[in-house]
């Protein structure tokens, strides 16, 4: 076996073992050689070749979203570590850890006018829980094993991204057959409880409350305990309302928060408008609930978070750093019974809502709305899906989607940068069939995601293409013409049947209902390459259905 000489590298090799990081991500380049070298000469590592650093980035996002463990991400000097920045972001908003490793020149060498230089040492500084700028030289060994120790710890313990940026000298592609140093391992240690519920004012809100709302962010799937779940689905003073990215489900609770509340007058919203709020998960999706929420606010607002209390609403009244299984045990399950009517007043809206909404779509057209009505019903059981964001994960709103799926979708920055990567990395690493949703703009937009040799077969994208950004036709002010087209909508006419062919792709594609029914029919399918099934929309009729929706279900 083989190790770099560099002991720097054999000492973020030594250490990423000792903490049980294996998933190593790799773009190519020649600053980063020790790194690859020492990764790749290693039989205990899992190691990747991305070439894209961006896509690298989001793939190595997507496998960590599904082990829930730190994967390390290895990139050479210059801007390669720039590409990372959209993932990086994603990954502090989402609670997600990532690794960065990056390779650089020696600070006697930065700002100098030497190539392939950028100024890296805490380049992410507004986004990432902890960045670790190593020295090199043997003199530095003990600060540069306490500085990736803590780096490390901290993307464990604290779910998020963490940097370590790594100098190399010249040369950098000396090797030894035995390790030179002995890295020391300092173990994270995972404290006991320390949550203490002490909240009278909480406790005074919800056991007096008549009105209580509980609303739900992007969760984990099977993130909260079914005994509390069932607890919240019987309390009548209660109603939950949840997102498609909740992983949440209850036959009480609310789906489809825009189905719920889009058609509601003053006199409903002042009926629907909370005592008390407590908010838990990621972020929220819903526009429409964020405004009613700014416009009808609560009496006291909770929010229930280890990281972050999220003031979403202006009127936070306490942040309770804590999960929502600890909170409950500790807060609500012997709490008092209200009686009221909140539930199921809200309930008969609720049912009526869907008994429109079912009677709308067997009614519409043949378009956007039309086409996810079907994909909803087609996805096979016990799949994971992965969402695009924009107008695909909007459509996803209306829709409550078969608790048998695990639902996940960029939500931390909301960006269509890295959906199709993510989705890679996730069906990667997952055991279930992942299949992504996406829009055309996301899709190409990230297109260098296929160049990826890592794909199952068993992986499935679903391309609803209307010619454009088609969600931007929706929106309050947009005007028909020619600078809106081209700079919001940027119409095209790409497809994806090129792209199918070189990347090894099956592909099939629709325009019309009968097509899409037919595709559908095989399109999941046992395969021996993964598919694409693009499916083509008029961009003239989408926005029209959309907008009707929501008088018809009134």
């Amino acid at each position: 076996m083989k190790y770099a000489k560099k002991d720097l590298s054999q000492t973020v090799t030594q250490l990423c073992l000792a903490k049980g990081i294996d998933h190593i991500v790799i773009s190519p380049g020649s600053r980063n050689a020790p790194l690859i070298l020492g990764f790749t000469e290693d039989s205990a590592f899992k190691t990747f070749s991305i070439v894209d650093e961006r896509c690298a980035a989001f793939f190595a996002l997507g496998m960590a979203q599904q082990k829930k463990a730190p994967v390390a991400l290895v990139c050479t000097s210059g801007s390669a570590l720039l590409n990372y920045y959209p993932a990086i972001a994603e990954a502090f908003y989402s609670d997600i850890p990532l690794v960065v490793f990056s390779a650089d020149r020696p600070t006697h060498l930065i700002d100098i006018g030497d190539g392939q230089t950028i100024r890296q040492e805490n380049v992410y500084a507004n986004h990432i829980l902890y960045s670790a700028n190593c020295r090199e030289g043997e003199i530095h060994q003990d600060f540069n094993e306490l500085e990736i120790n803590t780096a490390l710890n901290t993307a464990i313990l604290q779910k998020g991204p963490v940097h370590v940026n790594v100098p190399f000298s010249e040369p950098l592609y000396d090797t030894v057959t035995e390790p030179t140093i002995k890295a020391q391992n300092i173990p994270f240690s995972i404290t006991s409880e320390t949550y203490i519920g002490n909240s009278d004012s909480f406790l005074a809100h919800w056991n007096t409350a008549k009105r209580k709302m509980i609303l739900v962010g992007v969760l984990p799937p099977n993130s909260v305990e079914q005994a509390y779940i069932d607890a919240l689905g019987a309390d009548e003073s209660v109603i939950v309302l949840t997102e498609t990215t909740s992983n949440l489900h209850h036959p009480n609770f609310f789906p489809a928060i825009d189905q719920l509340i889009a058609p509601l007058n003053e006199d409903a919203f002042e009926k629907l408008q909370p005592e008390v709020l407590l908010t838990f998960g990621g972020m929220v999706i819903s526009k429409k609930i964020k405004a009613f929420l700014r416009t009808y606010p609560p009496k006291a607002h909770y929010h229930i978070d280890p990281k972050r209390g999220m003031d979403t609403f202006f009127v936070l009244s306490q942040h309770f750093a804590t999960d929502f299984n600890t909170f409950f045990k500790t807060e609500i399950v012997d709490s008092k019974i209200v009686k009221s009517n909140y539930r199921k007043q809200w309930l008969n809206v609720r049912n009526e809502r869907l008994r429109r909404h079912i009677a709308y779509v067997n009614d519409i057209v043949y378009s956007d709305f039309k086409v996810f009505s079907l994909l909803f019903e087609s996805i096979p059981e016990a799949v994971q899906l992965q969402l695009a964001n924009s107008a695909t994960v909007r459509y996803a709103q209306l829709f409550d989607l078969n608790e048998s799926l695990e639902v996940f979708c960029n939500r931390g920055t909301s960006g269509i940068d890295g959906s199709t990567s993510t989705a890679i990395g996730a069906a990667y690493a997952s055991s279930r069939p992942t299949v992504l949703i996406t829009g055309d703009l996301s899709f190409f937009y990230d297109s260098n995601a296929l160049w990826n040799q890592y794909i199952p077969n068993n992986f499935r994208i679903i391309i609803v293409n209307n010619g454009g950004g088609g969600i931007f036709r929706i929106l309050p002010g947009k005007n028909d013409g020619d600078n809106f087209s081209t700079y919001f909508e940027t119409k095209h006419k790409l497809t994806a049947a090129q792209l199918a062919v070189m990347y090894g792709f099956e592909y099939q594609t629709a325009a019309n209902e009968q097509s899409l029914q037919t595709e559908l029919d095989s399109f999941f399918e046992t395969s021996e390459a993964p598919k694409i099934l693009e499916i083509f929309t008029p961009s003239e009729v989408n926005d029209p259905v959309l907008l009707d929706y929501f008088k018809y279900i009134k």
